[in-house]
């Protein structure tokens, strides 16, 4: 699995040290195996693991700069917990309203010594941080009006948004302000596209 996901990143000219790929398997692991009880995810096996979750994550990391980062309906950690893995100097939050999502979430950055995630357990809306966030990724959360809406409280001014959409990001209608990026991940038939939205 290891090699299939280091050959997969390399696609996306993408470099992965062993130390970054041993972690994100581990990763997968955990969510593979928590699934049986909790329900995180609908993907149940490594391979499509790999492929559906780790290499979909990895696709936006070349669209990521160095301000402190907030993925919103992080579900089990995705963008969000790969972020974190592979820019361990960036300040990453995972945000999700349910608990046993969280809890996971917990368990993965123990687990993996993430000394750079930060879990909330709460509602976007009501979130009120020390500091505002310079970008916010979602990658199954909501129509990008209804995310621009629930989250503007929390982008600071020069900020901008990372949103990971399917098939259907054209019909969204992002606002003027915002950048198409189509990406190509592997192995995944099914479109994907990176929504860049600047805030002003």
């Amino acid at each position: 699995m290891k090699e299939l996901l280091i050959q997969g990143a390399k696609e996306m000219n993408i470099a992965l040290s062993d130390a970054q790929a041993t972690s994100l398997i581990s990763y997968l692991e955990l969510i593979i195996k928590w699934n049986k009880t909790y329900n995180l995810s609908a993907i149940r096996t490594m391979e499509i693991g790999v492929k559906k979750h780790l290499l979909d994550s990895l696709s936006i990391v070349p669209f990521i700069d160095k301000s402190p980062l907030l993925d919103v309906g992080s579900g089990a950690g995705l963008p969000g917990i790969v972020v974190s893995i592979m820019k361990p100097e960036l300040a990453v939050s995972v945000l999700d309203t349910v608990g046993k999502k969280c809890r996971f979430m917990q368990f993965a950055k123990t687990q993996l010594a993430l000394k750079n995630l930060s879990v909330v357990n709460e509602r976007v809306e009501t979130f009120k941080p020390q500091q505002c966030f310079g970008q916010i990724t979602s990658r199954a959360f909501a129509e990008v009006d209804k995310t621009l809406k629930l989250t503007q409280h929390l982008l600071c001014e020069n900020g901008h948004y990372l949103l990971m959409k399917g098939a259907n990001a054209e019909q969204e209608t992002p606002p003027t302000r915002a950048t198409i990026h189509q990406l190509s991940v592997p192995w995944v038939s099914d479109q994907r596209f990176l929504i860049k939205i600047r805030k002003k």
